[in-house]
């Protein structure tokens, strides 16, 4: 498994917002893109994740298509899950792909695309 750091992670981060086309990226507001080592026990439930499932990405909060006009007082929430993604990647060049597809789809959520629409678009 690769080892780096948080703050490299970051760099990686911002690297895969940069490469995904701007006018997904530019119109994104009131989300918070945050880091974390693993999913919590919580999340897992909620989402009704089996012990042997894994979890890259996560969206939290009301996708645009669903918020009829009002914006939420609280920032929605990208989180990255860093072990898991570092368990799928060999290099650092893939690693940054892994991040740039989980930024992809969970800012697909975002907008309220479900994973067969995310998927079609890619």
């Amino acid at each position: 498994m690769l080892d780096i750091t948080d703050q490299q992670f970051h760099e990686l981060i911002n690297l895969g917002l940069e490469s995904l086309p701007g006018e997904h990226v530019k119109n994104i507001q009131n989300v918070a893109i945050l880091l974390e080592d693993q999913p919590t026990p919580a999340q897992r439930t909620t989402l009704a994740l089996r012990h042997d499932q894994t979890l890259l990405g996560l969206y939290e909060g009301v996708p645009l298509s669903q918020r009829q006009g009002r914006e939420p007082t609280f920032p929605d929430r990208i989180t990255l899950f860093k072990l898991p993604l570092l368990n799928r990647a060999e290099t650092l060049q893939q690693l940054q792909e892994e991040i740039r597809h989980t930024l992809w789809h969970e800012i697909g959520h975002y907008y309220g695309l479900d994973h067969t629409r995310i998927h079609e678009l890619e």
